[in-house]
């Protein structure tokens, strides 16, 4: 049997260590990534993609590369182009983080808020704790740096809004293991707290620390480290819309409800009969996207094979004109197939127009199947299922699990034809009702927690 090399990499000083062995001919390249801008700066994203997918990105590039697999920046564009974006991104960002540092000094400064500093009502709670992440030791939120004048605070109205985002700053999650750096966790606290307020609908959510850390390390600016994560947020914010009657992560339940449904009924019936088919087990897996399911080398590596499969060359353009994708595109915009992700691009060869079909429910469903002899055999109850799954953490191979999927997603477009937009509707009606149910009955914070 031929087994997969297992590749890790290494944390020093809160950097990502490129490993002494890599598969050859098949992970992108420095070299490769290079070689792949015209002299002008024009990308061939179409070769790019085909690398990543075959084998994920160098630790040395993938910053860089992330950037354009997240939409920041257009392939069609040249160096000069690109350069010109980029500082206008970092006086914005700088623009947006001094607002921000007026209405909380403790933002740049290196230190960490890590205890409510105001009451419901707007009222300063006297001496919370602050973490100096620099100098490992606690500051008084009555201790004020020099270059803050002591007024600053007291010239803001505190409005809602600035209530409400001061509300969530000690949420912030900062205890990932990999952190091995004090600065990198003031970026990380900085970074979510500035994105928290210029998306007031979303806030700051539990989760998002676990997809803007592997940002924070790889690119080394803090604003193009926001403006990455900031795209990132664009694909999954709906994710963290958490009503009783939002879309967002539910309609992804229903459809991977809907997907186990057609490609294997009988896992389908014995987790129902589990009273687990609205599959909210799987809550926390889309939310952060496998963070807890793979190893963080795995993690990242499954990341760029996701964004490259679904790759989207009109991504950029989307984004600057604050949209969101869509499948139902003109046919001029689909000329080029070769210029989309594999996933993607047979999405638009079948014609599916769901947005809601991403490859992160194909991983689910194919984790499922990995699983499926050991679920219908010993899971006894919806704990059981709860606890298999919870305990795959760090055993899975990404490279396989997205194969896998691929081919899962293939057979469901060919079976689903055989499934009506009717059935579909009452899954999701379903699914709104249990939601509700289990949230006035007090079991959402079991079922919805990410942790």
């Amino acid at each position: 049997m031929c087994m997969r090399s297992q590749v890790t990499y290494a944390i020093v000083d809160g950097h990502l260590i490129q490993p002494d062995y890599m598969e050859p001919g098949k992970t992108l390249s420095e070299r490769r990534w290079q070689s792949s801008f015209s002299e002008e700066g024009y990308l061939d994203i179409a070769r790019v993609l085909r690398r990543i997918q075959r084998g994920g990105v160098h630790s040395n590039i993938k910053g860089e590369v992330w950037e354009f697999l997240l939409g920041c920046y257009d392939p069609k564009s040249t160096f000069n182009e690109r350069t010109q974006l980029r500082e206008k991104r970092r006086l914005e960002y700088e623009k947006v983080k001094s607002k921000c540092q007026e209405m909380e000094k403790r933002v740049g400064s290196g230190r960490i808020v890590v205890a409510p500093i105001i009451t419901e009502d707007g009222q300063p709670i006297v001496n919370p704790s602050s973490n100096g992440a620099n100098s490992g030791e606690e500051v008084k939120s009555n201790e004020v740096d020099s270059s803050i004048p002591e007024n600053r605070n007291d010239s803001i109205n505190l409005d809602k809004e600035v209530i409400q985002w001061k509300l969530t700053l000690h949420q912030i999650d900062r205890s990932l293991l990999y952190y091995e750096s004090s600065e990198n966790q003031a970026r990380l606290w900085d970074v979510l707290a500035v994105y928290s307020w210029i998306d007031r609908d979303i806030g700051y959510c539990q989760g998002m620390s676990d997809l803007c850390s592997p940002i924070i390390l790889l690119i080394e600016n803090e604003a193009d480290a926001f403006w990455c994560f900031e795209r990132l947020m664009r694909r999954v914010r709906g994710n963290f819309k958490c009503t009783s009657n939002t879309i967002g992560v539910w309609a992804q339940l229903t459809l991977l409800s809907s997907v186990i449904k057609i490609l294997d009924p009988k896992l389908h019936e014995h987790i129902v009969n589990l009273d687990g088919g609205e599959y909210l087990f799987a809550f926390r897996m889309l939310m952060v996207l496998f963070r807890r399911e793979f190893s963080f080398v795995d993690a990242l590596y499954l990341w760029e094979l996701i964004w490259s499969m679904e790759y989207n060359p009109h991504l950029f353009t989307i984004y600057e004109a604050n949209a969101s994708p869509n499948r139902n595109q003109d046919k001029s915009q689909n000329e080029d197939l070769m210029k989309y992700g594999k996933f993607e691009r047979k999405c638009l060869k079948s014609g599916q127009k769901d947005q809601q079909a991403n490859m992160s429910i194909f991983l689910v469903a194919s984790i499922l199947k990995a699983k499926n002899k050991r679920l219908l055999l010993e899971a006894k109850g919806l704990d059981d299922l709860v606890k298999m799954l919870n305990g795959i953490t760090g055993e899975l191979d990404a490279k396989k699990a997205c194969n896998e999927a691929l081919k899962l997603h293939v057979k469901y477009l060919n079976k689903l034809s055989k499934t009506s937009d009717l059935d579909r509707t009452l899954d999701y009606s379903t699914l709104v009702i249990y939601i509700k149910k289990h949230r006035d009955e007090g079991n959402g914070e079991k079922l919805f927690s990410i942790r």
